[in-house]
This record gives structure tokens, C-alpha cells and sequence, in this order.
């Protein structure tokens, strides 16, 4: 079949592409290049924008199944769709132009839905059909992206830790683990490139998914004319972009921006009440919903909110109150005000937007118009959430390196566990300056180590990603946009040194023990692909991890408390001490577990088996899909590790495949940007079996990078380009 687009009209905007099919939209105005932005992502991303609605909205079990039940029961409770819709409604009213701009964007998925739907074979599979998007759901979406970014529920495996092991646990286990999106970026000044001008790069790492969670794109208008990384299903350019005089990007600054509440509720004649920090019970607002799920019953839910936040576990029977059956939960009998001396669990959700209405959005528009760094930094200024660490630079060489978002005042409690909403003095009282940074010696990384948003946060990644990319910036004067994809690929896994020295310092090995010991400490310490030494080294740490987490000492962390699915990746105790390994490792005392003994066993059990092969022969990429394809891709094996440079993060001790990884490359050239370079895992289109649905996956495996394409002369109009599908 072919598909053959028209060109769009002046007032809608025209759409050409590249030889990767990356689309580069232009138009009259910023309204109708959102319109038009709207519309190309509709026609390649259908499937990908009406999961990601479904999604945003709690209704995505209705066609995915019980799978998606947890999630969507997450979303209802945690009240995701009124948070856009009153964000978007405060936008009107601060923001109308933007409010304006985000509605053409909407216009113009709808008019693009449909086109993109038959183009999609994932509607026919599940028996979906196209809906309609309303003005609030780009915000919905953005919400749905970054709800769990912050990693709220870390505070719940802490409490657990806590409880059962005590305040130390919480350094012991710190570290950026496998429910954290993270990302490396840097800046070089002019003085450490070829040309005299700076340059952005970096890769954000994110869970893999198919179709890809950045959509590169080109907008062009009078006002500006940008290069950059969209999210599909939200207007402009927020993350990754390049204006010709200005480029900026982020990195996670791992700040902690919300908080979860124990609250004390109870049954009413009328409803629902919580008790606050003044002793006094106040009426919770309530209403129930019903969760439609596909192949299965409908499911009731009570939806609650305190003034707190959103209740999004338990009630006031406890955790197991909330999810019944299609119709609402009784009255408690109990609900006479006594209370149990205890209360039963139900934890509520306070973050930000829910808060202020805010979700950052006006700055998108300034962020577009930019032309210098004092322009991105006035945009950012507005920024919401997710917290971010910025870097920018431009053709004049300013720098700027900065936090950007909204950290609320409070309690050191808050940032670190559940706190009772009963009890005094765990409200917030305002919001934290943002701090700034300087690039020392011409160069500025960010990789989530402790850096400048160290005030703000709790846990950190280990500084292994940010100082190796430090060291091999300093290994030349000056470097090209070509030469940097050098630093994007390195394999060096800094965080192999602790069970290392381990082995080494081991005697009395069995002799197929000794020999695996010996080949790995000759071993070059860089997780290649072909590396059978990376894939020895690996088997030896998950066997570890298990042996380390099937001791008595962390018996009672085995079993996590009812909480919802979707919140119990975060208290799975294989992943935690997988990638804790290094500070469980190297702790002056571990609960008195005897470490050299599970050291050796795990050697010795290793061994045993005669590890064989190369690391990428089981670590493979393993990306998401929200509908599993009907004859699947032979998925490729992968270099890296979750403490490389190249973060291709398998969760040790569980699977060595790789579900998280660079979602894009780029490299940002402020002297020419059509030097500037870039890449995505699969390709610009969403389209399975489509021309440039996995064209970029070689690129992106070989650690290579497509130009960014400039030159209106070197693009096909739209109505020119046929694609087989």
C-alpha cells in the first residue's frame, strides 16, 4: 500500500522530510505550525498518541487488557485528567496566546488522526478506534510522562527499609535504581572545540519504547526556525532544541518535588473524612469511578482527596480499600470518629501541579523564540516539573548551567519517607531557589550525580557516568561535533572495582574457581557487546545479588506491603540490592552477613556452569510496546551497562536485558548547525514495517549519528514522497 499526504495549505503549514523521514514543518505563523506539528504526529505517531491519551487519562485497560488495569487505577486516583484540565483552565486565564497555541496543536491531531489511524494495523489488532483529543490532553500527557519521574515510591521501599532494618538502610541502598529516568549531558565552551563556538550533547536515558518517546522534528516559522527532540503529543520543543543561536538540553536533576502522607481516615454518614495536623477531621472530597477493562469485568474505584493530595492507595479500611467491584465500597460500620490506636494505611499524593495548576507550559513558546541564553534561562524561569538540570549555550558563547523547576519548602521527613498527615509540621512553605552552576575549565557535566541540585534531592546515580565523561573530555584540547560520539559509546564500567577487589582478595578457590577469578581480574573492565569477559563479569554479579538478597539479614524485605502493582517496582529487593551492589559491597558492616562468603559462593556456583559467550549474546535490547507484535523483531544485542557512559541498563541479579537506555543522541554544534547530529533508537515513523520505522536502529547500535539537515533544498515535500507500508 501507498500513502501519499498533501502538502498542507499556507494557513496549515507545509510538511517536508529528510532522507530519514524526519519531518520539517513550515508555516505563517506559530499557530499554524503548531497546527501543522499536531497533525505530522498524527499521521506518524496515531497509535503512540492514542495510547499515550488512554494513559493520561486511566482508560487504557478498556482496550490493552488487565495489564494496564494498575496503571489506569493509578491515573483515576491519582486524579491525572483534572490536574490537566485545570492546568489548562489557569493557562487560559495567565496564558491565553499559549493556551491558543496548545489548542491548534490539538486541531491539528484531529485532523490527523484519522489518516494516521489507517495507516496503523495496532487499531485493527485491538479494536480500537481513533478518539478525539480535547484542549487539556497535551498537558494530560506530559503529566502521565512524568508522574513517576521524581520517583515517589522510593520513599515507600524507605519507609520499608527503615522499618525493618533501620535509618542506615537508606544510604546503604541509595543510588539512581531502575525505576529513575536519568540522562548524561555536557557543554563545551569554545575554548574546547575546533571551531572557537560551543557545543551541546548528551543522551537522555529513558525505558526504550516502540514507537521511540522523543520525535525528531524541525519547526520554521517568521518568528523562529528550531531543531529538536519533541515529545509526541505535546506541542513545541521542551527538552532537547537548537534555534540556529541558542541550543539548550537537560538532564534529570534527581530532585525530590513530592511527597506521600500517611493519612488517618474514617467513615461518615456523608462520606469521608481525614484527620489533619490540627486534630481536626475535615470532610475528603469522594466520588467513584468505573474502570472498564477488556476481556473482564468492570472495575469500581473509590477516588478520594484530602488536603493533602489524591489518595492513591488504600482507604480507610487500610491499603486494601479503594479497587472493589463494579460498584462503590459500603459504608464502614467502624465510622464513628473512635479510630483504631494504628490507622489503617492510605497513602495520599501531593505534587506540584495538583497544587499550583501549573504545569510549565508557557514556557514552551519563550523556549522557541530564544535566541541567546539570558532568553532560555528568563523561560525557564517558569519551569515546573520535571526538575531538571539545563545546559545552553549560543554562537556569542554564553553558557548557562542551571537547576530548572519547582522543589517545595519542607521537613527533611518529607523528602526521605511517608509522613503522617496527622501530625504538625510536614506542610509546604513555599518553593526553593534554583540553583546555578559554572563550567570549570570550559567543560560543564551533568550525568545525575550530586551536583548542583544536591540541596534538593535524596538519592543520586553514582558519579561513575559523570566522571568518565569528565576524564575522556580532558583526554583533548578541543574536540568537533564529529568526534563526540566517542564519548556516547564508552563501555568503561568504573562500578566493577568493589566485587572486583572482592575476588581478588578470596584464597582457598576451587581450581575452575580460581581460573573465572583470574580471567576477571584481567579482564578490561568494558561491557562490549562481544566482551565474554563483560559477560562473565556479569553472571558473577548476579549471582551475587542473589545470594545477597536471599539472605535472612533482608528476609522481611521479600515481601513488599499490598500496594498498587504499578508502585511495586520500586520494592522489588532483587533490583534494589542489584544496583546497590557497590555500597552493599563496600559498607564497613552489612547486617552480619559474612560478604566474602556469598562472594565466593557465587564464584564457585559460576563457575560450575562454564560461563561462556559474549555479553550481548543476553544483554539485549528488550524496548516497550503497548501492543506485542504479531511476529516479533529479533531484538539486538547491546554494549553498556547501567554504570556505563553507553547506560544500557539491565537490572543485575534479575535479567541482563536492557529495557532502559539512550531514548536519543544529539550533539549540538552552535558554530554550524548543520553540523549538528542526531539519533533515535528505531526511526521518525510509528509505523511497523514502514520505511522509516527502524531505519535509525543501526545508527543508533553503532553509536553513529544522522546529520541535521538545514538546507530546505536537500527536503522532499510531502507530496512528493511515497512510502511503501
Amino acid at each position: 500500500m501507498k500513502r501519499c499526504f498533501r502538502v498542507c495549505s499556507e494557513a496549515n503549514g507545509e510538511i517536508h522530510r529528510d532522507a530519514w523521514g524526519i519531518p520539517h514543518l513550515r508555516a505563517a505563523d506559530a499557530r499554524a505550525l503548531a497546527r501543522a506539528q499536531g497533525r505530522v504526529t498524527a499521521l506518524d505517531r496515531a497509535w503512540q498518541l492514542e495510547v499515550e491519551r488512554h494513559r493520561a487519562r486511566g482508560t487504557s485497560a478498556s482496550f490493552l487488557g488487565g495489564a494496564a488495569l494498575s496503571w489506569d487505577v493509578f491515573v483515576r486516583r491519582a486524579r491525572l485528567d483534572d490536574t490537566a484540565r485545570r492546568c489548562f483552565g489557569a493557562l487560559e486565564s495567565r496564558d491565553p496566546e499559549t493556551a491558543d497555541w496548545v489548542r491548534a496543536y490539538v486541531d491539528g491531531v484531529n485532523e490527523g488522526l484519522a489518516d494516521g489511524a489507517r495507516r496503523a494495523p495496532e487499531f485493527t489488532r485491538s479494536g480500537l478506534a481513533p478518539g478525539r483529543w480535547e484542549p487539556w490532553t497535551p498537558l494530560g500527557v506530559w503529566l502521565a510522562t512524568h508522574i513517576l519521574f521524581a520517583g515517589f515510591p522510593a520513599k515507600l521501599w524507605r519507609e520499608e527499609a527503615i522499618r525493618h532494618l533501620g535509618p542506615d538502610s537508606i544510604g546503604l541502598f541509595a543510588t539512581d535504581g531502575p525505576g529513575t529516568a536519568g540522562s548524561n549531558g555536557w557543554l563545551l565552551s569554545g575554548d574546547r572545540t575546533v571551531t572557537g563556538r560551543p557545543i551541546v550533547a548528551g543522551d537522555p536515558h529513558r525505558f526504550i519504547e516502540d514507537p521511540g518517546v522523543y520525535q525528531q522534528i524541525r519547526l520554521s516559522c517568521p518568528e523562529f526556525d528550531v531543531v529538536g527532540l519533541a515529545v509526541p503529543g505535546v506541542p513545541g520543543i521542551a527538552h532537547f532544541g537548537h534555534t540556529g543561536s541558542v541550543a539548550w538540553a537537560v538532564t534529570n536533576a534527581m530532585a525530590d518535588y513530592q511527597d506521600v502522607y500517611r493519612e488517618w481516615l474514617r467513615r461518615t454518614g456523608t462520606g469521608v473524612e481525614a484527620l489533619g495536623p490540627d486534630g481536626v477531621w475535615r470532610r475528603a472530597l469522594r466520588h467513584t469511578e468505573t474502570v472498564e477493562v477488556a476481556g473482564q469485568a468492570p472495575v469500581g474505584i473509590e477516588v478520594l482527596e484530602t488536603e493533602r493530595g489524591p489518595v492513591i492507595a488504600g482507604g480507610p479500611e487500610g491499603l486494601d480499600a479503594g479497587v472493589t467491584a463494579a460498584r462503590p465500597p459500603g459504608r464502614n460500620a467502624a465510622g464513628d470518629g473512635t479510630g483504631p490506636t494504628e490507622p489503617p494505611t492510605a497513602l495520599a499524593l501531593r505534587y506540584p501541579p495538583r497544587v499550583t495548576e501549573d504545569l510549565g507550559f508557557g514556557c514552551l513558546l519563550p523556549l522557541l523564540r530564544a535566541r541567546r541564553v539570558g532568553d532560555v534561562d528568563r523561560a525557564l524561569d517558569g519551569w515546573a516539573e520535571p526538575v531538571n538540570v539545563v545546559q545552553a549555550a549560543d554562537t556569542e558563547g554564553g553558557l548557562l548551567h542551571r537547576v530548572a523547576g519547582r522543589v517545595p519548602v519542607r521537613a527533611a521527613d518529607n523528602r526521605v519517607r511517608v509522613v503522617p498527615a496527622w501530625r504538625p509540621g510536614h506542610e509546604w512553605r513555599g518553593w526553593h531557589e534554583t540553583p546555578y552552576a559554572r563550567p570549570a575549565d570550559g567543560i560543564a557535566v551533568m550525568a545525575n550525580q550530586r551536583g548542583p541540585a544536591a540541596p534538593l534531592g535524596v538519592e543520586f546515580a553514582p558519579p561513575h557516568r559523570a566522571d568518565r565523561i569528565r576524564a575522556l573530555l580532558q583526554e583533548r584540547p578541543t574536540w568537533s561535533a564529529a568526534d563526540l560520539h566517542t564519548v556516547h559509546t564508552d563501555t568503561h564500567l568504573a562500578s566493577a572495582a568493589p566485587l572486583l577487589d572482592r575476588l581478588a582478595a578470596l584464597d582457598g578457590l576451587t581450581p575452575d574457581a580460581a581460573r573465572l577469578r583470574d580471567r576477571l581480574l584481567a579482564w578490561d573492565r568494558r561491557m562490549d557487546a562481544g566482551s565474554g569477559g563483560a559477560a562473565a563479569y556479569a553472571a558473577v554479579r548476579t549471582a551475587v545479588v542473589r545470594g545477597l538478597a536471599a539472605h535472612p539479614a533482608f528476609a522481611a524485605l521479600t515481601e513488599p506491603p499490598a500496594y498498587p502493582e504499578v508502585l511495586l517496582p520500586w520494592l522489588a529487593l532483587v533490583p534494589r540490592v542489584g544496583h546497590a551492589l557497590e555500597h552493599l559491597l563496600t559498607a564497613r558492616e552489612l547486617y552480619g552477613v559474612d560478604r566474602d562468603a556469598v562472594v565466593r559462593d557465587a564464584l564457585t556456583r559460576t563457575a560450575a556452569t562454564a560461563p561462556s559467550g559474549a555479553w550481548g549474546d543476553t544483554h539485549r535490547l528488550a524496548p516497550w510496546r503497548a501492543l506485542p507484535e504479531e511476529e516479533p523483531y529479533p531484538e539486538p544485542g547491546l554494549a553498556g551497562d547501567h554504570d556505563c557512559v553507553l547506560c544500557t541498563s539491565a537490572v543485575p541479579g534479575l535479567t541482563d536485558l536492557a529495557a532502559r537506555g539512550p531514548a536519543a543522541r544529539y550533539v549540538w554544534d552552535l558554530a554550524r548547525r548543520e553540523d549538528s547530529r542526531w539519533v533515535v533508537p528505531f526511526g521518525a515513523d510509528g509505523v511497523p514495517g514502514a520505511p522509516h520505522h527502524r531505519d535509525q536502529l543501526p545508527l543508533w547500535l553503532g553509536g553513529d549519528l544522522a546529520p541535521v539537515v538545514t538546507d530546505w533544498a536537500q527536503l522532499t515535500p510531502e507530496d512528493t514522497q511515497e512510502n511503501d507500508v
